[in-house]
């Protein structure tokens, strides 16, 4: 009994329940759940250093998580929106330059389907395009391929 009750101290629990939000964070959309778990380690820390009721802590939690979440969230996300790729750069190099088949007619005001890579993309351009014919990527926009007569 004595070894669960050394295991059932506030610093470690709190400790833990940092590590899960850490986790968590990796599997979640977004930038949140980090600052819950260092609001949580901190509380770990000064469980570790005085002793203070589980209400104390439990504010302390809470007080900490919403000031580093609002205090860093912008300046970190904003970070890291920067390192992905963009859709001038990146991940649409894989389709720039390539060439597709048409496989429904493209037209200026109306958009058509192109085959590339076994898969078949909407696709749009600023003239009209035959079925059948060759296209290089120039562009993607969202789901839709930009293309143009080869």
């Amino acid at each position: 009994m004595d070894s669960l009750q050394e295991w059932l101290r506030p610093q470690l629990l709190w400790f833990g329940l940092g590590v899960l939000l850490l986790l968590l964070e990796f599997a979640s959309p977004g930038v949140v759940l980090i600052f819950f778990a260092l609001g949580a380690w901190l509380v770990a820390l000064l469980c570790m250093t005085v002793e203070i009721s589980l209400n104390l802590q439990l504010g302390v939690f809470v007080v900490s998580s919403v000031v580093l979440l609002l205090v860093f969230r912008s300046r970190i996300k904003g970070r890291i929106d920067r390192r992905q790729p963009t859709a001038g750069g990146g991940v649409s190099d894989e389709f720039v330059g390539r060439r597709a088949l048409v496989s429904r007619e493209i037209r200026s005001d109306r958009t058509g389907r192109v085959d590339y890579r076994g898969t078949t993309w909407e696709a749009e351009a600023g003239e009209r395009i035959p079925e059948g014919a060759a296209v290089e990527i120039v562009g993607k926009k969202n789901l839709t391929l930009v293309v143009k007569t080869i």
